[in-house]
């Protein structure tokens, strides 16, 4: 029997690895080839994490590295946008603030607390969908002139909302969980 275990870090490192070449192609204003490349690594996050969890190929290694791609892509594409003029400024300041304040957290309670166990919340799961897809349609308007700009700006609306709630959850969240363990500890 073939042991395929191994696959969904695999994945994930694509992902990782798909970064550069995406932010590379922004750069150089070769949108439908990084919009094929973005579509490639944000089917690529579901399918990790849909494979480590119907067959139980979680591991700890995976646990960090799907996170790690998730923030690298969605914090290197959002700041090339940002340098492109494709988003505003404070959206992309907000999408990545988040993610800076959501990765300093992690590593304060991983060094401080405890090994962190990642469980994206809802609102968390929700708020990647939509950067991913405002992402999408970004490059697609930048590549086709398509969809048209007020489904970008709604969107871009709904990633800002998703962006503070989901922010302000993870802190309170996991505030509450280091005061329960020190207190136990």
């Amino acid at each position: 029997m073939i042991r395929l275990h191994w696959l969904p870090n695999a994945i994930s490192i694509l992902r990782i690895a798909l970064v550069l070449p995406i932010l590379w192609l922004l750069k150089e204003d070769k949108f439908v080839t990084a919009l094929v490349l973005f579509i490639l690594a944000a089917i690529s996050d579901g399918i990790d994490g849909w494979l480590a969890k119907r067959f139980d190929w979680r591991t700890r290694l995976g646990a960090l590295l799907d996170p790690i791609a998730d923030k690298l892509l969605i914090a290197g594409v959002f700041a090339f946008l940002i340098l492109g003029d494709h988003i505003p400024l404070w959206l992309g300041i907000m999408v990545i603030v988040r993610d800076v304040v959501i990765v300093g957290g992690a590593t304060a309670y991983n060094f401080l607390v405890r090994p962190v166990q990642g469980r994206p919340t809802r609102i968390s799961k929700l708020n990647t969908a939509l950067e991913l897809l405002l992402v999408v349609f970004v490059l697609a308007r930048a590549a086709f002139e398509w969809p048209p700009k007020i489904s970008v700006t709604v969107l871009g609306a709904a990633v800002l909302v998703t962006v503070v709630v989901s922010g302000i959850d993870y802190v309170l969240s996991w505030s509450r969980r280091a005061r329960s363990s020190l207190q136990q500890g």
